[in-house]
């Protein structure tokens, strides 16, 4: 298999990589003229190149193929409350972006430990895991936002959240098919206070339960976006394997 390189600017026949790229190429992986690569850019774009002129500083490349990935037919937000632990948000990130999520919002609740978010960095860590597992498109990364700010964007029947509290909960994996866009939101290691779950129910976002262990923060992230697309592959008469 080619190295993988993303490349958000990426411009054809003819494209030069970053310095930082370029580096990478040349000195680390060893590539030389006529070696072949592969390109991604965020936005479906795949495209097979090979190496043009191999320079440390500005390694040019010759795009030889190039083919659009569609998205899919449904779209996976989860919103979720950082930990206070950033590592373990760095691997959501990651596992996220594996697995595949159109969006990750972060929300500021009431029991948040963290308050603020730098998202730099989860925005690389987001672009290692796009190379790494062959996934056509960068997920989205929104900005902490407080959380009753947030409800009034995502309100209505395809939004749901996950919660602790008493009460009536409906399996995700139940409803997670119902429409053509899907958003969870998760809270934070404290839980959504009782307010901010009937402000939610007051937008009419609807309260699912991810199973009957309780999870940590970033599992119940990764585990919502497993259920929607195990969801959507039964409902498409897909195999799961």
């Amino acid at each position: 298999m080619p190295h993988t390189f993303y490349a958000p600017t990426l411009t054809t026949p003819l494209y030069t990589l970053p310095e930082d790229e370029s580096k990478h190429a040349v000195r680390v992986l060893r590539l030389s003229a006529g070696d072949a690569l592969e390109l991604v850019d965020g936005r479906g774009g795949v495209y097979q190149a090979e190496v043009e002129t191999a320079d440390a500083k500005r390694c040019r490349l010759r795009v030889v193929q190039e083919q659009q990935v569609p998205r899919r037919a449904y779209e996976v937000h989860v919103a979720v409350a950082p930990t206070k632990n950033l590592d373990r948000m760095e691997w959501m990130v990651e596992k996220a972006t594996e697995m595949g999520v159109e969006r990750l919002s972060f929300l500021r609740c009431a029991r948040s430990e963290r308050r603020e978010l730098k998202l730099e960095r989860l925005q690389k860590i987001a672009v290692s895991a796009l190379k790494q597992s062959g996934q056509a498109w960068l997920p989205e990364l929104s900005e902490l936002t407080d959380l009753a700010a947030f409800l009034p964007t995502v309100a209505g029947s395809t939004t749901f959240i996950a919660h602790l509290e008493e009460g009536e909960r409906t399996p995700l994996s139940r409803v997670a098919a119902a429409g053509n866009n899907c958003c969870i939101l998760i809270g934070p290691e404290g839980d959504f206070t009782p307010q901010e779950i009937a402000a939610a129910f007051a937008q009419g976002i609807r309260p699912v339960t991810l199973g009957a262990s309780r999870l940590r923060t970033e599992t119940a992230a990764l585990a919502a976006v497993h259920t929607v697309h195990i969801a959507r592959e039964l409902l498409n008469g897909a195999p799961v394997v």
